[in-house]
């Protein structure tokens, strides 16, 4: 599945959903549902700086993927940062680069999340971005 694939399903699942209050029990869910992450790698290195709750976020480069592992100390963040790595994960450092989750504004999503953490989502988005320009820069250099 592409990462546009990956956009346009998100969409179709929120607005499918109805009401704010329907569509905050999914982001719960969602959450609930991400693997935890290990203990080893709920470090200060991994903090998502800029979110209110603690968010942790790990990454490894397969077959030149970046692949997303979060975790989080509250519900509703952790439902964010699930439906986060559900869209970046497993894509190309450019793809993550060059794709921003217009989701966010299309389902209605920065209307209703409070300013702390809309300010929260923000920094993971800029934290899955600054890994994918570190992987990208590494396999260019790989390249070489």
């Amino acid at each position: 599945m592409t990462i546009q694939e990956k956009q346009d399903r998100i969409i179709r699942e929120f607005k499918a959903l109805g009401d704010w209050p329907e569509r905050y029990k999914y982001i719960i869910k969602l959450g609930q549902k991400l693997d935890s992450l290990d203990e080893e790698y709920k470090t200060d290195e991994n903090l998502v700086r800029g979110c209110q709750s603690q968010v942790w976020l790990h990454t490894d480069l397969e077959d030149d993927k970046v692949i997303f592992k979060a975790d989080s100390d509250a519900a509703i963040t952790k439902g964010l940062v699930a439906l986060m790595v559900r869209f970046y994960s497993e894509e190309t450092p450019d793809d993550i680069l060059t794709h921003n989750p217009d989701f966010i504004k299309q389902i209605g999503m920065q209307e209703h999340l409070s300013p702390t953490r809309s300010n929260g989502l923000a920094s993971m988005i800029k934290q899955m971005k600054i890994y994918a320009m570190a992987y990208k820069a590494k396999l260019q250099q790989a390249e070489k």
